[in-house]
């Protein structure tokens, strides 16, 4: 870390949601006194947050969503495991204050470090005091009459209710993955299709189809996204997304591409036929288009 001093946001930031964004803007409203906005974190594989639904963003995904949308400039994430015998004075002195120069930090009220999760915001604030920086706890995020969580996040994704998803995500969940190849099936069928494939252990939205926007080169494209595992013709893979994109043409293999899912269209089916698939996917792209 350079030697200016910097405001640094504490947290896990797996979802980046409302209750998130509101940690990571207390830190990058500090820019304003002369500090640099940072975010401490860990890498979502860390076993700091492994779940039995998994974790919602990829490190990518997470790093792109840090810096591109919530003012963060620099982002510290050790893996858990490096760090987590470390006691709370330690944290503090060694990471906080050495590594990270820290004059400002913040976090959520219930954000626990240290050996254990043994220390909370009224210690961190006792070692602001003794190591030099002033700390700040941010309350919790709403959504109606529901906090906004990660927990909450997952089960919505996984239920389909995407609409409300997002609202607490406060952007549209999005899937910024490399292409990768495909059987090349769509393009046989009029429908060339970009694949991406989860990370192992990511939560995987429920299956089935959504109208989306895919950005590709500056550009953004109207598209369709189905997630799942390609019943129809017999994919025995891992679970991937497949985007048609409409009215784009080009070879995106190896190329990274973002798409943001913006409504939930309907589930998974099996089809008898290639042909009833084509004329599905003419019936989901119109009906895309519309809602788009």
């Amino acid at each position: 870390m350079e030697n200016k001093r910097t405001a640094v946001a504490l947290g896990i930031f797996d979802g980046v949601h409302l209750g998130h964004r509101a940690v990571l803007r207390a830190a990058a409203e500090q820019k304003k006194q002369g500090l640099i906005p940072c975010a401490f974190t860990f890498p979502p594989e860390s076993t700091a947050n492994k779940g039995a639904s998994g974790f919602i963003y990829s490190e990518s995904e997470k790093r792109l969503i840090l810096s591109s949308d919530c003012g963060t400039e620099q982002i510290f994430s050790p893996r858990f495991e490096d760090i987590c015998g470390m006691d709370g004075d330690a944290f503090a002195r060694d990471m906080l204050r050495g590594e990270m120069n820290a004059a400002f930090v913040c976090c959520g009220r219930d954000f626990r470090f240290g050996r254990g999760a043994a220390w909370g915001v009224d210690e961190l604030s006792s070692f602001g005091e003794k190591y030099g920086f002033s700390v700040q706890t941010v309350d919790d995020v709403f959504c109606g009459d529901v906090r906004v969580s990660s927990t909450a996040v997952r089960r919505l994704l996984a239920e389909g209710e995407l609409d409300r998803a997002n609202a607490m995500l406060g952007k549209p969940y999005i899937i910024a993955k490399e292409v990768v190849r495909g059987a090349q099936l769509g393009r046989t069928i009029g429908f060339p299709t970009a694949n991406q494939l989860f990370a192992e252990g990511q939560l995987v939205p429920k299956y089935g189809v959504y109208a989306t926007r895919a950005y590709v080169n500056g550009k953004t494209y109207p598209s369709i996204t189905d997630i799942g595992m390609k019943p129809t013709v017999k994919y025995g893979g891992a679970p991937l997304a497949e985007t048609y994109i409409h009215g784009f043409s080009g070879d995106l293999y190896g190329s990274p591409l973002k798409v943001e899912l913006c409504s939930f269209i309907r589930p998974e089916m099996k089809f008898g036929s290639l042909d009833e698939l084509k004329r599905q996917i003419s019936a989901d792209t119109a009906f895309a288009m519309n809602i788009l």
